[in-house]
């Protein structure tokens, strides 16, 4: 699902969502954060967010690791969860 909301101080944005098991989540957010585009990562699980990861240029490093390590252990208690991403760029 792609959806465009033309925003006048950060331009457009672009959403999509992926539905993975939560032993694939850690990963499949590592590659959406290496793809450079990607201004948010929201974890969903029944509709309900539980876990949102802002990325700014230059924040991606070192102060993502924290929350990667905190969303390793939450996706050992989900089977199911969604990934909401809001890109900057068209995908």
């Amino acid at each position: 699902m792609t959806q465009s909301n033309p925003n006048m101080n950060q331009g457009p944005e672009y959403r999509q969502e992926y539905d993975v098991h939560g032993s694939n989540l850690v990963e499949r957010v590592q590659e959406l954060i290496h793809e450079g585009n990607v201004r948010d990562v929201i974890i969903k699980h029944e509709g309900q967010a539980i876990i949102h990861f802002p990325l700014t240029v230059g924040v991606v490093g070192a102060l993502v690791v924290p929350q990667l390590a905190a969303l390793g252990a939450i996706s050992a208690l989900l089977t199911h969860c969604t990934i909401e991403v809001v890109r900057t760029d068209q995908p």
